[in-house]
């Protein structure tokens, strides 16, 4: 008897003796390997982007093999040698479908600096970033559905009641699909957006009121930046179903208002003068567009419109600010007696009382 636990001690003891030291050497010389290849190649470089990315996962897959090979050639007869395996096994199909993640990552990477945001080119780029980002994600999410596929079907019960099901396939198919349909509802929706374009990276977008920024695309998400620093997180779905305004879908110029009431006595000319006189000497101008307009009249005063261009959003809301200080001042400056006015007629008492009943 005790023979026997010493015989079984003893393989444990090298077997496991053996898997440690063969896992020290392959991941020493693995590692020993990536400080090479990391001298050899440019930091900027696609191969140095893939072994950034996926240099750890791939180090648990080697690792992992080793264990593999040695337990495949270890005695049978020792106890839970069946279960090492299996464990073994888990381990290697998680550490594949980890390193096949981070390889779709590093190739989502690879592309997107390879297409730099050049100023001439700013709108390809975002294009292809905001394209190739939500592609990736919705690789690395069929990926890990295989992965876990292909683990699950290691356990023989599983695999049984995955006979078993084929049966049902169709019964099953329904369950499914209405248990996945708001994760298959924002995957599709990504599709769709990736496909279609109704907003890329860095798009400015107004969006339930807010003013924002597209900043991040995830596979059922997107993060917006809004004008103060907050963030609105809103799934894919909601770009499908509801209308919002995007600022650059075009191109980034942008033509921006500003509105001021004044008397209708108010010389439109100089309002004229003095508004291009701001615009040439203000840096954010762009040079496209420059009107004023009288847009609108009450029985107070009149409404005028100063319409101007700039290169994108942010300066175009400077701007307006700039340009409605500047006008503002030049009418209290200039003609003050012409700001808005509330004008009413004053009558004595002897003529208020000779008005008519119910006129008054």
């Amino acid at each position: 008897m005790l023979e026997d636990i010493a015989e079984l001690l003893q393989g444990w003891v090298l077997t496991g003796g053996l898997s440690v030291v063969s896992v020290i050497v392959a991941l020493g010389a693995y590692r020993i390997a990536l400080m090479i290849l990391r001298r050899m190649l440019p930091e900027e470089g696609v191969a140095r982007t893939f072994l950034s990315r996926a240099g750890k996962a791939l180090g648990g897959v080697i690792s992992l093999l080793v264990l593999k090979v040695i337990w495949q050639g270890a005695p049978t007869d020792l106890p839970f040698h069946g279960a090492v395996q299996h464990v073994i096994t888990l381990a290697l199909i998680v550490a594949l479908t980890w390193a096949a993640v981070r390889f779709s990552a590093a190739v989502g990477d690879v592309i997107v600096h390879l297409n730099p945001p050049l100023p001439e080119q700013t709108r390809e780029a975002r294009k292809i970033e905001t394209q190739t980002r939500f592609m990736t994600r919705a690789l690395n999410i069929l990926i890990v559905i295989v992965g876990l596929g292909v683990a699950l079907m290691t356990f023989p019960a599983v695999q049984q009641l995955g006979t078993s099901l084929l049966a049902s396939a169709g019964i099953g198919g329904i369950i499914l699909g209405f248990a996945a349909r708001p994760v298959l509802t924002n995957l599709l929706a990504g599709m769709q957006i990736a496909l279609t374009e109704p907003f890329r990276i860095d798009d400015v977008v107004i969006v339930q009121g807010e003013w924002c920024w597209v900043e991040e695309v995830t596979s059922t998400y997107v993060v917006l930046r809004v004008w103060d620093l907050r963030r609105l997180v809103v799934p894919l779905q909601w770009f499908i179903d509801n209308p919002f305004q995007n600022w650059t879908r075009h191109s980034n110029n942008l033509r921006g208002t500003v509105f001021l009431w004044v008397d209708y006595r108010m010389p439109v000319d100089a309002l004229r003068e003095e508004f291009m006189r701001l615009l040439k000497q203000d840096p954010d101008w762009d040079g496209e567009s420059s009107t004023i307009q009288v847009t609108d009249s009450s029985d107070r005063a009149m409404q005028v419109r100063f319409l101007m261009s700039a290169a994108d959003s942010s300066l175009a809301w400077d701007l307006r600010c700039r340009i409605r200080e500047g006008l503002v001042a030049f009418i209290q400056r200039e003609y003050p007696e012409y700001l808005p006015r509330i004008r009413a007629q004053l009558a004595d008492e002897a003529e208020y009382q000779a008005l008519p009943s119910g006129v008054a």
